[in-house]
Parts: structure tokens; sequence; C-alpha cells
């Protein structure tokens, strides 16, 4: 689906419990938009990164499903109308300084990513052992 606001996607739950005055804060930038990450609720896995302008965060909000604004075609969009692969809301978080968001959703279908893989996040391009924590996160 693009940006036809008459047309109704596949209805989602909205969401309820929203602090209004954390929402409108957000600080989009000067194209008037804000990077959305988007994250599977259950198992943590990221699954893309997208663009929000005001309209797509109010819309997320209103109907429970990822609302997207897409840059290189310069339209709103519902995630999963076309493919059919939907993005259900559970969470809309905003990070500490108020310029991204991240969105905790439940992905239904075979993928997130256009290219038909679950996370748009599929192609490790460097990998090394890391450091483990010596304690339990507080």
């Amino acid at each position: 689906m693009t940006g036809d606001p008459t047309a109704a996607p596949a209805p989602g739950v909205p969401l309820a419990a929203v602090d209004r005055e954390l929402v409108e804060g957000v600080a989009f930038d000067s194209s008037g938009l804000v990077p959305a990450i988007v994250q599977d609720a259950d198992g943590g896995q990221v699954l893309m990164l997208a663009y929000m302008n005001r309209d797509a965060l109010a819309r997320t909000i209103a109907t429970g499903r990822t609302w997207l604004w897409s840059r290189s075609r310069q339209e709103l969009w519902c995630k999963g109308e076309t493919s059919g692969d939907r993005q259900y809301v559970r969470e809309v978080r905003v990070d500490c300084d108020g310029d991204a968001v991240l969105l905790l959703v439940d992905q239904h279908g075979d993928a997130a990513c256009h290219t038909k893989e679950w996370s748009c996040f599929h192609r490790p391009a460097a990998r090394g052992p890391g450091v483990p924590r010596p304690d339990p996160r507080p």
C-alpha cells in the first residue's frame, strides 16, 4: 500500500496507554523524519531500520500497524500491505534524546526484509569473540 489515506490496511490493535508528551517530543530531523528501528517483540532480533514522519508515527499508534515514510518513493506506506508480511506493533519506545524510535512488533508472514529475509540485517560484515560481561546486567 502506498500513501492513499483512504485505503484501509489489514486491521491491527490501536496502542493504548500512550504518553502523548513523549510522542509529541520526538525530534524529527530537518526533513521531518526520525529513524525507526523495528525489532521482533519476542526474540529481540532487529528486523529493519526505516524512517517515520509525524503522520507515520501517528498512524502507527492509532492502528497498531507499522507505518513508515519511503524516502525513495516519497510516500507513506503501511508495512506488509503489498508483500503480506505485516507487522503488528506491541510497543513504541523513544530513545533518551528523542531522536529515534523503536517499534517492538509481532512479525507476520515470511519476512521483514524486501529481499524475503526474516531480517534486513542478515549479512554479517565482521565478527569477533567480544568480551563477555563478568556479571549479569543490573
